[in-house]
């Protein structure tokens, strides 16, 4: 090497090429482009998530919706059958209890008709039978709701009772019942038969 080389080229000088600046610079150029396009495709990607997570609240929204309302048909289904079922015992209840009104009335009678009687006559006994059989069948409906009325004492009631006959008593209220001729036979609030009364004038 001459003298003259040592002195155009000074020492420490690096060879002729890019500076570590100009390299720095490049490579936050190439990382800002490589993060620009990660970032907006991690949001394209979670826009994307958000979407179907949006879609997938609003079906599962609908299906509980659904499911609500199923409850409730099913709900109010359940409470209509059990009250047609009701409805539909009461019925039967008092259909059976119609067709065993006379028979309970005959018993009334013949009981009415023995008790006259002395103890010693032999159907004094047969009657004791009547009764047993009367009070067991009684006892039954007694089970199924019904409710055998005997008014005697209350206040008429045109609603529950049928007046057959008006008597003048005294010392008694008027519209008060002071006999009954037959019985009265209800159901909860239904009325299966009136009782049949007589009532103070």
């Amino acid at each position: 090497m001459t003298h003259a080389d040592d002195i155009n080229t000074p020492a420490g000088d690096e060879p002729a090429g890019e500076s570590p600046i100009e390299e720095v610079i490049l490579d936050v150029e190439v990382v800002d482009e490589v993060d620009t396009e990660s970032l907006e495709e991690a949001a394209k990607e979670v826009e994307e998530d958000l979407d179907e997570l949006t879609l997938k609240t609003r079906e599962a929204d609908e299906y509980l919706d659904l499911a609500r309302r199923t409850q409730a048909d099913f709900e109010n289904f359940r409470k209509r059958a059990a009250r047609d079922a009701a409805a539909a015992g009461e019925r039967g209840v008092s259909k059976l209890v119609g067709e065993l009104i006379g028979a309970l009335d005959n018993f009334d009678l013949s009981l009415g008709a023995v008790a006259q009687l002395p103890e010693t006559d032999p159907a004094h006994s047969v009657g004791q039978g009547f009764k047993l059989i009367r009070d067991q069948l009684i006892a039954g409906l007694e089970r199924c709701g019904v409710e055998v009325e005997h008014p005697e004492g209350q206040a008429f009631d045109p609603a529950r009772h049928e007046a057959v006959t008006k008597v003048e008593a005294d010392g008694v209220e008027a519209n008060t019942i002071t006999a009954v001729h037959q019985a009265g036979y209800l159901l909860g609030s239904t009325v299966i038969r009136p009782a049949r009364v007589s009532v103070a004038g």
